[in-house]
């Protein structure tokens, strides 16, 4: 596959992908994304195919959309982060009025500074229960308080759930269950 820059920019640009995430799922650092849509930078031949593959499902954006849709339209406090780096995808209303920032300030950023001990503990041991793998798809867990004015926790219930999204990431759903 040969592309330009202002190609790899578009297509980028298009499916709402920041070039942070697109380092992320090519293994590389942001500046290299950065360099290669300025030209001054070539992509490898690997590089070129794992980029062919995330642009050249368009249909599957829609799910990633549908999915968006879903969380933001639930009646549940809930949201939807990137389970490796736990940027904020999608909130639901509910969620939202839980914050003292508006959604902006949130989306796109990794909301793990906010956790509290519990789940950062829970955080810590999902590689032994093998989440990453998928032998763990659910994890039910005690959230205790943040005691953050920005981004509150209050001590609840949540529930994890690990979905695969249309690039080749996991998402993780946290909804609130008591």
């Amino acid at each position: 596959m040969t592309i330009s820059g202002a190609g790899i920019r578009r297509m980028r640009l298009l499916r709402s992908i920041k070039q942070e995430h697109l380092a992320e799922l090519l293994g590389v650092n942001q500046a290299t994304v950065s360099r290669w849509e300025r030209n001054q930078l070539a992509l490898s031949a690997e590089q070129a195919a794992k980029l062919e593959r995330i642009f050249s499902s368009p249909q599957h954006a829609v799910v990633d959309a549908a999915l968006k849709q879903l969380v933001e339209d639930s009646v549940r406090p809930v949201h939807l982060i990137c389970d490796r780096t736990h940027r904020l995808l999608a909130a639901s209303r509910p969620r939202q009025t839980e914050w003292r920032a508006p959604l902006g300030a949130f989306l796109g950023r990794s909301l793990f500074s906010y956790a509290s001990a519990e789940i950062a503990a829970a955080e810590q041991s999902l590689e032994e229960r093998g989440w990453h793998e998928g032998r763990l798809s659910s994890l039910i867990l005690d959230t205790g308080a943040n005691g953050n004015a920005l981004l509150p926790i209050a001590a609840g219930r949540v529930i994890w759930e690990r979905i695969m999204l249309s690039d080749g990431s996991a998402g993780r759903l946290v909804t609130t269950i008591g």
